[in-house]
């Protein structure tokens, strides 16, 4: 409980206060230490009285928000500005004018970037979250300091979520994990990247979090003495030979660790790269490159190396601006070690990613450097897109913004850079517009190759055109490139919106077949039921005849038919006077706005209809969420990577559910299995499952080769904590070396 001392508050402010100014004072000018003054004193007026969800004053986050930006980022005096007045505009009186007027149009220009839009959007084909990133990415085309003040101040708003409720919980942090983690890693923000996406894992798999948290603090003093084990006849080499350096250990993420254990289906003590060790050389940029590469060399002289895990980004940096030399060697203590190899510049771009270019390199703040702006044109292309609504912009963006690139080349050597897992398609589109439209096939490397082969760095790529081929819907299927994407939706949309006449024709007949008149809410409610985003796809779907009767047929007499919702008007009889009819999405997030706790999970489930989501088949005991469907409550576990997506556009979809107390229903779950085969082995699975736990095998898929086995089951199940001790007990079998839950 925050117990509240004004004394001491008042005291606190200025403390924060005075930090900032020490950070700036060796950069900053008498005039831009003056201009930071009159930001604060604005900040303090415009906040005066108000407290945050914590109970703390609400002008400890601006201040906060500078001091991230100009400690953490480096960032200058106009950015500390911006950033002790970033929620002026948008929480009180204040507008974008008088920043203006009582600074310049520079700091309004970045203020109004950071300033939400308001109003409220349709949440089935918008999204008032999507609409403000893609508001973020447009004015950072202007000036990056508005996105690196963003990130700066979500990291503030992760590390205080604890006093939101929890239904806002799981929306800012799948926000966050979806949109902001890509963002920071694209700009090579390492460190915030890193703190976002455990900040963001604390909520969306809290188990998880917990579970990985206490065993890296259980096992801290032992990988303590390992590390100084290992590297200390590093240390003594590298001294003898004169170099000034800084060595450290540095641990793996927990949302890495919680990743590597699904995809790799491993336990957290079989993780050999949970740490890693750090060298940082302190040399000129002029030698740098030739530095580290001799210290790897001693390295790898002292120690047996992993040849399949060297990585080289001195001679090919990362995208994102990364340097540094990677390899995991051999230790004596028998356990593989990772070896991070880089400069002091090195190190301070991969931690503070753009903001410290500005320090290396003649660019003026607030300007992008070049090795992003390639990047950012990408971006803007995807912002001038008027075929895309803001969810579809942030579906492109991400595609440009997680992976890693490869470069490829054209047949007269032309570069052209793609993410990871691109195709011939997708080289196509970023070559020409057209080329991709008529794209059949390809050349690679002189080998005839289908348009959805994957490339691979260095390729060489021919394209193959044909005059009759055209676009296709299931091209969206595999592309991996934004502009792939949105090319092949500009070219649907206006191919699709010459069948609008059309397919209105045929809507207005199916109307009329079953007497229901032809209004906006009615034609609506129809393209809500059968679940199309927009009207152009919508009438194009009543064309081509995948709206058919009896969709129609269902989507009106639904209401009739059902006990539980009498409430709803049947489209079919004459409307009372003086009642507004209620749609049953009107009604299910009228009961989630008012009583949000009541939406509980079970067997009879009178409060709301709901269904368990195929894509992660949750389990009573496991942590869930509800997302609002057209007609029923969607349940989810919170980690699922389909519902995070969800919530990180669709805010105003969440619920909060929980399991009700004592159901005796079961669940289906399935389970997967790795080991060596052996006789017997299905004799013992099976024994275990059936007589020792009484539990219903629905089906058992075994396959097995060269003496390893791979098993999958589907069994019905009571709940989270019974599977769990299910799987503990599989785990015991003679045999079985990786048990995990699918």
């Amino acid at each position: 409980m925050y117990i509240i001392d004004p004394e001491a508050e008042r005291s606190e402010i200025l403390r924060r206060y005075k930090h900032i100014i020490t950070v700036v004072s060796s950069t900053a000018k008498k005039e831009e230490k003056r201009q930071i003054r009159k930001a604060f004193t604005v900040a303090m007026n415009a906040h005066y009285g108000v407290r945050r969800k914590t109970g703390e004053p609400y002008i400890y986050h601006p201040l906060e928000v500078a001091r991230i930006a100009s400690e953490d980022l480096g960032l200058g005096p106009t950015a500390v500005v911006c950033a002790l007045l970033h929620d002026v505009v948008e929480d009180t009186e204040y507008t974008i004018e008088d920043i203006e007027n009582i600074f310049d149009s520079k700091v309004a220009q970045i203020i109004d970037g950071l300033t939400k839009i308001e109003g409220v959007f349709d949440y089935a084909t918008n999204s008032i979250q999507s609409e403000n990133f893609k508001k973020l990415l447009t004015a950072m085309g202007d000036d990056v300091r508005v996105i690196l003040l963003k990130l700066c101040d979500r990291l503030h708003n992760m590390r205080t979520l604890d006093s939101m409720p929890e239904h806002k919980q799981l929306k800012i942090a799948s926000e966050t994990q979806q949109l902001y983690v890509p963002l920071a890693h694209r700009l090579g923000l390492y460190k915030i990247k890193s703190e976002l996406e455990d900040l963001a894992t604390k909520y969306l798999n809290p188990k998880g979090y917990q579970d990985i948290s206490s065993r890296l603090k259980d096992t801290e003093k032992e990988r303590n003495d390992f590390i100084k084990a290992f590297a200390e006849p590093i240390k003594r080499q590298l001294e003898e030979r004169g170099y000034r350096f800084t060595l450290s250990g540095r641990v793996k993420s927990i949302t890495s660790i919680l990743n590597k254990i699904e995809k790799k289906a491993v336990r957290f003590e079989e993780i050999y790269d949970i740490f890693a060790i750090r060298i940082i050389l302190d040399v000129g940029p002029e030698v740098e490159k030739e530095a580290c590469f001799s210290v790897y060399s001693i390295i790898s002289s002292m120690y047996q190396q992993r040849r399949d895990r060297f990585r080289d980004w001195l001679t090919n940096p990362k995208s994102n601006g990364y340097e540094a030399l990677h390899c995991t060697v051999m230790s004596n203590q028998g356990k593989w070690v990772e070896v991070q190899i880089r400069s002091t510049r090195m190190d301070e771009i991969a931690e503070k990613g753009l903001a410290a270019h500005y320090k290396y390199k003649e660019v003026e703040e607030g300007e992008l450097d070049d090795s992003l702006d390639s990047w950012l044109s990408q971006v803007r292309e995807l912002l001038d897109n008027d075929a895309s609504n803001a969810v579809d912009f942030v579906n492109d963006f991400k595609l440009n913004a997680v992976t890693d690139q490869i470069t490829v080349f054209t047949p007269k050597g032309k570069a052209i850079n793609l993410p990871v897992g691109a195709t011939v398609l997708d080289f196509a589109y970023n070559v020409h517009t057209e080329l991709g439209n008529r794209c059949m096939g390809a050349k690679v490397n002189y080998k005839v190759v289908p348009i959805d082969y994957k490339l691979r760095a260095s390729d060489q790529v021919e394209i193959i055109t044909s005059k009759i081929v055209k676009p296709k819907q299931e091209w969206l299927s595999f592309v991996k490139s934004s502009k792939a994407s949105a090319e092949i939706k500009n070219y649907l949309k206006d191919y699709r919106k010459g069948f609008q006449a059309s397919g209105i024709e045929k809507l207005q007949g199916l109307f009329k077949s079953y007497n229901i008149e032809y209004n906006e809410n009615n034609v609506e409610r129809l393209r809500h039921f059968v679940n199309i985003n927009n009207q152009i796809d919508f009438f194009y779907s009543v064309y081509e005849e995948k709206v058919s009767e009896a969709d129609v047929r269902r989507c009106f007499e639904k209401s009739s038919k059902s006990s539980m919702w009498m409430f709803l008007r049947n489209p079919f009889t004459p409307k009372k006077k003086g009642k507004e009819e209620k749609t049953l999405k009107q009604e299910i997030l009228e009961q989630a706005r008012h009583n949000p706790e009541n939406v509980l999970i079970g067997k009879d489930a009178e409060n709301l209809p709901y269904i368990t989501a195929k894509c992660c088949n949750p389990l009573p005991g496991d942590d869930i969420i509800g997302l609002i469907r057209e007609d029923c409550i969607e349940v989810h576990r919170t980690n699922c990577k389909h519902a995070v997506d969800e919530m990180s556009k669709f805010g105003n979809r969440i619920v909060k559910a929980k399991w009700r107390e004592n159901e005796k229903i079961t669940f289906l779950a399935g389970i997967k299995m790795i080991g060596i085969d052996r006789r017997g082995l299905l004799h013992d699975l099976t024994r275990v499952i059936s007589e020792a736990w009484n539990i219903n095998i629905r089906g058992l898929v075994m396959e097995s080769s060269e003496g390893v086995f791979e098993g999958r089951m589907m069994v019905y199940i009571s709940d989270a904590e019974h599977l769990n001790r299910l799987i503990e007990n599989i785990r015991k079998v003679d045999g079985i070396e990786k048990v995990f839950r699918v």
